[in-house]
C-alpha cells in the first residue's frame, strides 16, 4: 500500500511538471534556432522569432531521450524585449545540473505567445551532446554502435566482437537481451574519458548509462585485453537496468554486479584465489551486506565482486536461467529482494546465504551482530587499468556503506546495537566541564585570597 502511495504521489507530481499542449498548434516563425555545444559545461541554445503581434512570452522546452516513469519537460524563461521580434538564449550550465553522459540526445523546443493570446510551438530539435575535438568513427551490429578516435579499424572490430558475444552470451545464460540500440564510446585512455563527465572519480575507467542506452569507458590499445572483458561487463549493466527499469524498487548490488562479472567469463586467477583464501578462512562476506554498495577497502571490494559472481553462478548454473530472468522481473514490480527470493527460490537473502555456502563448501554462515544493510541503488563504474594489466573483476565504487558482519566497524554511521555519542561530542562536553570547574575554583581561590587580604588588614594596628 506505501508503494501505492509513492507512485500515485510521484505520477501526480510529474502531472504538474506536464505542459498541456499548445491551444494553437502553428507553426512558428524561428529564425536560426541552434544549440551551441561547449562540451562538457554547457549548451546553449538560441534562435531568433518572428510574429505578426508583439511577442509577450517565450518559453524554451528542453529534455534529453531517457527513459524516466513520466514525461518530464523541462522549462526554461529567457529574457527578451517585447516585440514583434524577439531574440532569445537560454544556457545549461552542467556544472550546476550534473554531466549528460557522452552521446546523450538533447531535445528542445521554443513556445511564445503573442499580446492577442495566440501560442506557438516551433518544430522539435535535437543534437547529440558529444564533443567535436575528436574525429569520431562508428561501426556497427546488430544492436551495437561502436563509436572510436583513436586505434585502428581492427582494434573498434576487436571491441565490437567482445561486445555482440557479451550480448549473445548474456541472452543464453542470463536472459537479458538488448531491448534497444546500445552506444559505445570508446575513449583512447582514462585521461580522455574524464574530461568528458563533470564530478567523476578519478579512477573512474568506465561507466554505463542504462537509462540512456550508453557506455562510455577508457580503453588503449595496450589494455584490449581488459577492454574486453569491460565492455561486456559495462553491457551487461545496460541490460538489466533496462529489464529492470522501475520507479518501484531496485536490484541489490550483488545480483546487479554478480550478472555483470558473470557475463565476462569466469574469474581470473587472482581473483579466484582470493575468493578460495575466503572460503578457507571463512571470511566471506555476508549476502546481505553485499545488497548495498560495497566497500571501499580495495581487498574487500576485490572480494565483493567475486563473490558476487559466485552467488550469481549458484543462481543461474543450479536453478537455470528462466528463474533469474523472472527474479529481476519481480524485482522490477515492486518486490523486496526477500520476498522475490522466496516467491521463486523458496528462500529469503540468509536461506540463499545457506545454500550458496553449502554449494562451494564454506563454513556455515554466523549469525551477525550488526543490523543488516538495505538495498539501494548503486553507483558503479569500472576501475581504470594499472600499467595495462588486466583489472576486469577489480572494480571499486565511489561511496562508503557497511561491509561484513565481520572486521572493522562501517565507516557510514551504520546504527549498533548501542546507541552511543559520538566521541567528538563526549570529548567536547569533557572539556566545556572541565573548563567550568577550572573556572568556578580560580573564582573560589579569589574570593579565599581577597579574604584573607581582607582579614589581615584588619589585624594591622
Amino acid at each position: 500500500m506505501r508503494r501505492i502511495h509513492i507512485l500515485l504521489t510521484l505520477i501526480l507530481s510529474l502531472n504538474l511538471f506536464a505542459v498541456k499542449p499548445a491551444s494553437a498548434a502553428l507553426q512558428a516563425d524561428v529564425r536560426n534556432n541552434e544549440a551551441v555545444i561547449d562540451f562538457p559545461i554547457t549548451v546553449t541554445f538560441r534562435a531568433q522569432i518572428d510574429s505578426t503581434a508583439n511577442i509577450t512570452s517565450v518559453v524554451l522546452e528542453y529534455g534529453t531521450d531517457q527513459l524516466t516513469c513520466g514525461e518530464v519537460i523541462a522549462r526554461a524563461f529567457p529574457q527578451f524585449t517585447p516585440g514583434k521580434s524577439a531574440d532569445v538564449e537560454w544556457t545549461w550550465e552542467m556544472r550546476q545540473s550534473g554531466s549528460l553522459p557522452p552521446g546523450a540526445t538533447i531535445w528542445w523546443r521554443w513556445r511564445y505567445t503573442d499580446e492577442t493570446g495566440n501560442e506557438t510551438v516551433s518544430d522539435q530539435q535535437t543534437i547529440t551532446w558529444l564533443d567535436s575535438v575528436h574525429n569520431w568513427k562508428t561501426i556497427t551490429a546488430d544492436k551495437l554502435n561502436l563509436h572510436w578516435y583513436s586505434g585502428s579499424q581492427a582494434f573498434a572490430q576487436d571491441l565490437l566482437d567482445a561486445a555482440q558475444n557479451g550480448l549473445e552470451f548474456n541472452a543464453t545464460k542470463s536472459g537479458l537481451a538488448a531491448q534497444s540500440p546500445i552506444d559505445l564510446y570508446i575513449y583512447a585512455n582514462t585521461n580522455d574519458l574524464k574530461d568528458a563527465v563533470l564530478y567523476e572519480p578519478s579512477w573512474t575507467g568506465g561507466q554505463a548509462f542504462p537509462d540512456h542506452d550508453i557506455v562510455i569507458i577508457g580503453i588503449s590499445q595496450s589494455d584490449l585485453d581488459w577492454g574486453r572483458g569491460a565492455i561486456v561487463h559495462e553491457i551487461t549493466h545496460v541490460l538489466v537496468g533496462h529489464l529492470t527499469f522501475s520507479c518501484l524498487g531496485g536490484v541489490p548490488t550483488w545480483l546487479n554486479e554478480g550478472l555483470a562479472v558473470y557475463s565476462e567469463g569466469r574469474l581470473d586467477s587472482a581473483s579466484q584465489g582470493q575468493l578460495d583464501d575466503a572460503i578457507k578462512n571463512d571470511t566471506l562476506l555476508s549476502v546481505r551486506s553485499l545488497s548495498a554498495g560495497f566497500s571501499e577497502v580495495p581487498d574487500k571490494a576485490y572480494l565483493s565482486y567475486s563473490q558476487s559472481y559466485s552467488i550469481v553462478k549458484f543462481l543461474i548454473e543450479t536453478y537455470g536461467q528462466q528463474k533469474m530472468t523472472a527474479l529481476l522481473i519481480s524485482l522490477r514490480d515492486g518486490a523486496t529482494i526477500d520476498d522475490a527470493l522466496t516467491n521463486i527460490y523458496s528462500f529469503n537473502v540468509e536461506g540463499l546465504e545457506d545454500a550458496w555456502r553449502k554449494a562451494i563448501q564454506a563454513q556455515p554462515r554466523s549469525a551477525s551482530a550488526q543490523p543488516t544493510a538495505q538495498p539501494t541503488p548503486t553507483f558503479v563504474p569500472t576501475i581504470v587499468p594499472i600499467s595495462g594489466a588486466p583489472l576486469s573483476n577489480q572494480l571499486m565504487t565511489p561511496t562508503p556503506i557497511p561491509t561484513s558482519s565481520f572486521g572493522e566497524p562501517s565507516t557510514t554511521g551504520t546504527p549498533t546495537t548501542q546507541n552511543r555519542p559520538p566521541l567528538a561530542l563526549t570529548l567536547a562536553l569533557l572539556g566545556t566541564c572541565c573548563i567550568l570547574l577550572l573556572l568556578i575554583g580560580v573564582i573560589a581561590l579569589g574570593i579565599f585570597v581577597r579574604a584573607q587580604n581582607r582579614k589581615g588588614g584588619n589585624n594591622v594596628e
